[in-house]
């Protein structure tokens, strides 16, 4: 009975839950303190059910990885904090409009905020494995030879920077409230720990509407090109405008399916990550040659 009520109820509970506390918080004002606690308690919900109803047994396992994970973990929200942070300033600084539609009920501005943001970050994702540049940045996420919570977190600091600026200055020149912003990030931490969680849970109809679950992991696969493909955070509707939809892996994917294919032995500390992009020469392999001459990637059939 846990097992299936965690395979139905995992998603709801940390999309709907979760963020439903964090706009309870802010609509009743409170401190946003509690949303840290939200966000704590969300991690903590997440790693139990990982291990109550894992994908995989083999991704639960320390492959060497969970320090430099860890500090991946708390440099991200240091970041995205500071983020949040720094748009009083932004705002005095830039001049910011008055577009925002401050007058609707804040779900509904956190929502815009999200399609708005989604749309910037596929954008941001897509090139990352496009632009040899990026893509030197963007591999220190997909090194990691699992999935699992904190693997969403998983971010060089630079390409993280690209992501907030791309998709979250534009919302805030049109005015988006701190509010907003503060639950946006909430929104955000939340959708990669799902994305990236090793919990064998069922979406139902939404299967192929949210970009989680087998769609993100096929996105992960080390099998050369294969894993250029589903590149939303939260819906899948820009990888169909675009092409890069892909809800069929061409076998079944394993636990030693992820990673890189050109990189079988990545870094496991965090500072050696941190400068794996100096080190790292897309093109050096087979597979990274067809992933340079990559053209538009053709819809699944």
């Amino acid at each position: 009975m846990i097992r299936n009520g965690i395979r139905f109820g995992y998603v709801p509970l940390m999309l709907l839950g979760f963020n439903g506390a964090g706009l309870a918080i802010v609509f009743a004002g409170a401190s946003y303190f509690w949303i840290a606690a939200v966000l704590l308690l969300a991690i903590a919900t997440s790693f139990a059910c990982e291990r109550l109803l894992p994908v995989h047994d083999d991704w639960n396992e320390d492959q060497g990885d969970s320090p430099a994970n860890l500090l991946h973990a708390f440099v991200y929200e240091f970041n995205s904090i500071l983020g949040v942070l720094l748009i009083p300033l932004l705002v005095w600084m830039l001049p910011s409009g008055d577009l925002w539609p401050t007058s609707w009920p804040i779900v509904l501005q956190l929502l815009l905020a999200i399609v708005m943001a989604d749309m910037a970050f596929t954008a941001i994702h897509y090139l990352s494995h496009r632009i040899p540049l990026l893509w030197r940045l963007h591999a220190i996420h997909h090194g990691v030879g699992r999935l699992y919570g904190f693997n969403g977190l998983v971010r060089h600091p630079l390409h993280q920077s690209l992501d907030m600026i791309v998709g979250t200055l534009p919302l805030v020149l049109l005015g988006m409230p701190t509010d907003v912003a503060i639950l946006l990030g909430l929104a955000i931490t939340i959708q990669l720990m799902i994305q990236h969680a090793n919990v064998d849970y069922e979406l139902g109809p939404f299967r192929g509407v949210l970009s989680i679950g087998q769609l993100h992991h096929l996105h992960h696969v080390n099998w050369g090109t294969e894993g250029d493909c589903n590149f939303g955070l939260f819906f899948t509707v820009w990888d169909r405008l675009i092409g890069s939809y892909n809800d069929r892996p061409s076998r079944t994917i394993k636990p030693g399916d992820m990673g890189i294919d050109e990189v079988p032995q990545f870094p496991k500390g965090y500072f050696a990550q941190l400068l794996f992009p100096l080190r790292y020469q897309p093109g050096s392999g087979a597979a990274a040659d067809a992933r340079a001459k990559l053209g538009p990637i053709e819809p699944a059939e």
